[in-house]
């Protein structure tokens, strides 16, 4: 369809509980409220067919947004150079929150700066990642995709 899965969500809402699917265009140009629209059709078909869960939930579909999740190893290095938030499983030197500059992968470990150190955390133990809306985001985001 020229879109590219970001993440899939299934969870209780107050009346009934949602799949949430975050989906970006393959060109990465923005989405649109149009290209939602036709993902939901499509997506709404093919999940009335196949049935995979029981009972009653609500389809939502969105885009990642500015300030995405990052859930691939692809995202670290894409976004390379703004700034995330970051969160792992287990405490890594006493702490599991981290806030810094991405700077991409090395093997399986991310690297960003944070205060004007460089850490390494491995990607397996990261549970939550996201960037942060910050003016060079905004900018880079308002300039278009980045063209090779």
């Amino acid at each position: 369809m020229g879109f590219e899965l970001v993440r899939v969500q299934f969870g209780s809402g107050q009346r009934r509980p949602t799949l949430q699917i975050m989906a970006e265009r393959i060109d990465r140009q923005p989405m649109a409220v149009e290209d939602c629209a036709e993902i939901s059709r499509n997506l709404s078909a093919l999940l009335d067919v196949e049935d995979p869960l029981p009972g009653a939930y609500l389809l939502e579909v969105s885009s990642p947004g500015i300030d995405r999740p990052l859930v691939k190893p692809a995202d670290y290095e894409r976004f390379a150079g703004f700034e995330a938030r970051l969160e792992t499983k287990a405490p890594i030197e006493g702490r599991k929150r981290f806030r810094g500059r991405l700077m991409g992968l090395a093997g399986d470990q991310v690297r960003f700066i944070e205060e004007g150190a460089e850490l390494a955390l491995p990607l397996e133990q990261i549970t939550k990642a996201k960037l942060l809306l910050t003016e060079a985001l905004i900018e880079a985001t308002a300039a278009g995709p980045k063209r090779n």
